[in-house]
């Protein structure tokens, strides 16, 4: 069966895009795939200025407790907090003795958020994609759903995983990525050009999952459109449109050009209306889901422990191979 590996960061409250562009996908991959889930806490930590210990502790739970909630099951996949982990950490080293400093330097995730901020950018953040070969490649992935801009990453991994097993023989597995279906691309609401982004949107712009009904349909009504009042699919000329059909389609499992036809017509109004009522449903039983959970966190923490044992099943035997490869010593061994 093929492998699939994926990870969230816990940087903020979960919402419509990573409902749609990443949880929907990774609940249905569990029919055809075994599937390890990680909450990349460590992926969190790499700008000191946005780091606060008790927030990145409470959403590391949170996290985790939505993905729970959305349908991620922990008897069919792994689902684990990556710094509970030490190989992660531990690869990583192995991997930079690997990787080039030409090519994480390139890197397009690094060179944005670091512009500007000279001699202030931590190595953490110029090394996050070495980490992130160390996540995928413990675990022999054979499939890692991204977005596009995740796949010079992924690229990376390859490259490293390649060049390891050139250098020291054969041991990790090359990953492929895969993209979500057309549609998940979730954008913000009050700027239809930009991906919904806990850090790029704003508060009026962004859906989240635990929203209440009211502030749902609030968001919805005050979503961007256009002057005119034709209901179509058309990224250019109709981002705004576009978006919120794109949602609807996702949110209802009907064709964008079905619902298209059904509001052409019946005024920007009642289509956002239709919108929202929609995703309010589709969230009801994950908020409901959630809930449960919530009330009882110690149940949580055991999931995530029992996650935590069976993804070291499988990464330690892997980093003990990498370590014995690359010629380090084993302990208690002259």
């Amino acid at each position: 069966m093929t492998r699939v590996f994926s990870g969230m960061q816990p940087s903020g409250d979960p919402h419509l895009g990573n409902l749609l562009g990443a949880w929907v996908n990774w609940v249905a991959m569990q029919d055809t795939a075994e599937c390890i889930y990680c909450v990349v806490d460590l992926h969190a930590i790499t700008s000191p200025t946005d780091h606060d210990p008790s927030a990145l502790r409470r959403r590391t739970v949170e996290l985790a407790t939505g993905m729970l909630a959305v349908g991620v099951d922990p008897e069919r996949s792994i689902l684990f907090v990556q710094s509970h982990l030490s190989e992660h950490a531990e690869c990583t080293w192995l991997f930079n003795c690997v990787a080039g400093f030409g090519e994480l330097r390139k890197m397009p995730q690094f060179k944005e958020k670091s512009e500007g901020k000279g001699e202030s950018v931590s190595v953490g953040l110029f090394d996050y994609p070495v980490l992130q070969a160390a996540d995928i490649l413990l675990y022999h992935a054979d499939e890692v759903p991204v977005g596009d801009d995740q796949r010079h990453h992924i690229e990376l991994a390859r490259d490293i995983a390649q060049r390891f097993n050139h250098r020291y023989g054969e041991v990790f597995t090359l990953p492929r990525a895969v993209h979500p279906p057309s549609g998940a691309r979730v954008m913000d609401l009050q700027d239809p050009t930009v991906k919904m982004s806990k850090s790029a949107s704003s508060e009026k712009g962004i859906v989240y999952v635990l929203d209440d009904p009211k502030r749902i349909e609030k968001k919805f009504k005050s979503a961007q459109t256009d002057s005119a009042t034709d209901i179509r699919h058309d990224r250019e000329q109709k981002p705004g449109v576009s978006n919120l059909l794109e949602i609807f389609a996702a949110a209802t499992g009907r064709e964008i050009e079905a619902l298209a036809a059904d509001y052409d017509g019946q005024g920007y109004g009642t289509f956002k209306a239709a919108v929202a009522e929609a995703v309010i449903e589709m969230v009801r039983p994950i908020q409901q889901r959630h809930t449960e959970l919530a009330s009882d966190p110690g149940e949580v923490a055991r999931l995530l422990g029992v996650g935590a044992t069976r993804a070291a099943e499988i990464a330690v035997p892997t980093l003990r191979q990498a370590k014995d490869a690359m010629g380090l010593l084993p302990p208690g061994v002259a």
